[in-house]
């Protein structure tokens, strides 16, 4: 498919494009063949954690938590000790529902006082 159209897509339809695909030369096309056979899946996954991301900053009230950053497929929060429970259930609501798939988003939540000890 990839070779026919010269591109492929996320299941959200986001376009990566493989000019290399059908080249001469035997690296070039290799390199974009592996990114057609990866970026589907990575790029769906980068789409789903984008989706995650603003639908968690829109529910987030000020001063109830705030969104540290984003690293691969999750996300850092900071969270006063008194809205623990309260932001895990939502939190885990809107990243399950960023995207409806064939099979169900799973979503592990950790917490601790660094990054370190949450994971």
């Amino acid at each position: 498919m990839a070779r026919e159209q010269g591109f492929v897509e996320t299941v959200f339809g986001r376009r990566l494009y493989l000019p290399d695909i059908r080249s001469r030369n035997q690296q070039l096309r290799q390199y974009a063949e592996r990114s057609a056979i990866n970026a589907p899946m990575q790029g769906t996954a980068a789409d789903i954690i984008k989706r995650a991301m603003i639908a968690v900053h829109h529910w987030l009230e000020p001063g109830q938590a705030r969104l540290v950053m984003q690293v691969h497929d999750e996300l850092v929060l900071e969270v006063p000790e008194d809205a623990v429970a309260t932001v895990e259930r939502g939190l885990r609501a809107r990243m399950t529902a960023a995207a409806e798939l064939r099979v169900p988003l799973r979503v592990d939540i950790g917490q601790g006082a660094n990054w370190d000890v949450a994971h």
